[in-house]
């Protein structure tokens, strides 16, 4: 879908050929193992949003140096150890449509790699020679570490809040895409106004891409979120639908969520997508992610206008298209 823009259908193809390149040079390894389970990831694609909001954040302040598409690649590769140590901790069987590594190479080889690739992000910092950058980067890793635990400790929380549940992604899934269009800016040499746009811009996207995977689950198909429908209630994850359905669904919806919750059984996804699809629960998620994207939009509104600035509006603006 982003190739039917006039930047992306002009310069996605490059953009990202100059990433894999260094993302085909930093997964190689001596030790097979790593290079095996790293090329099968790599190649498993994905949409490389943050990689692309790197690139865009720094292009829109003028800087296209080799060392903008390192750090895409770096961030690429912190999220891709995220997602290895995922699919352990959730025993997922699918990921982008295939199998995950995990479920090939087994649990200790996925988590072994995902440390690899975590650690080779960090040699990619440093090749930045900025400080500024590795302290933006160690301080969103750890936030991110943080968010994966309170999302564990929210496993079978029925009691968890709206607010509590935003705090959750904007650890665990927004505060990747916030340093990823921040990184971009400070290569750049952005003002502090400047960076600070960009790192909110980054911010909501993540919140929004976030709650529209929370929707997919009970609208999409395995084949447009590329996991198993119904994966997170059958690990007991209160996502947004199920949250809203709790405060302002039926008695029956509520008994019927906190008991699909308590139990993490996948049994129950046929009464929870009732319910879900039943009632405006989708439509008030729907609601809330176009809000987060209206605010990234905004925050471009501070920054120079040009035609990667317009990408990134454009990317936005799109993300939610994943609903429709």
């Amino acid at each position: 879908m982003l190739r039917q823009i006039p930047y992306f259908q002009t310069h996605l193809a490059d953009d990202l050929s100059r990433v894999d390149a260094v993302i085909r040079r930093a997964v190689e390894s001596d030790v097979a193992l790593i290079s095996q389970i790293g090329s099968y990831i790599v190649s498993a694609g994905g949409k490389r949003l943050r990689p692309i909001i790197t690139i865009l954040a720094g292009k829109t302040l003028g800087c296209d140096r080799d060392q903008l598409y390192s750090l895409a690649a770096m961030v690429e590769f912190i999220h891709t150890s995220t997602l290895l140590h995922d699919d352990v901790v959730d025993e997922s069987e699918l990921r982008r449509g295939k199998k995950t590594a995990n479920n090939l190479f087994g649990n200790a080889a996925a988590v072994l790699v995902g440390d690899f690739l975590y650690t080779r992000a960090f040699q990619l910092m440093v090749g930045s020679g900025s400080l500024k950058i590795l302290e933006v980067m160690a301080d969103a890793t750890n936030i991110i570490a943080e968010g994966e635990v309170m999302q564990l400790m929210n496993i079978g929380n029925t009691d968890i809040s709206e607010s509590e549940y935003l705090q959750v992604i904007q650890y665990k899934t927004a505060k990747l895409f916030e340093a990823a269009a921040q990184v971009g800016a400070i290569l750049a040499g952005a003002t502090p106004e400047q960076e600070q746009a960009l790192k909110d811009y980054g911010m909501y996207v993540g919140t929004a891409f976030q709650i529209i995977d929370d929707v997919l689950d009970y609208s999409g198909s395995p084949e447009q979120i590329g996991k198993n429908v119904g994966d997170d209630l059958a690990e007991g994850k209160p996502t947004l639908p199920l949250i809203y359905l709790m405060r302002r669904g039926s008695p029956q919806a509520a008994a019927d969520v906190e008991a699909a919750l308590k139990h993490a059984d996948r049994s129950y996804f046929e009464t929870i997508h009732r319910h879900v699809t039943e009632s405006d629960a989708l439509q008030y998620c729907a609601a809330q992610a176009q809000a987060a994207i209206d605010n990234a939009v905004a925050c471009l509104d501070r920054l120079p206008e040009n035609e990667a600035g317009r990408a990134l509006r454009d990317l936005a603006v799109l993300s939610a298209a994943r609903m429709s």
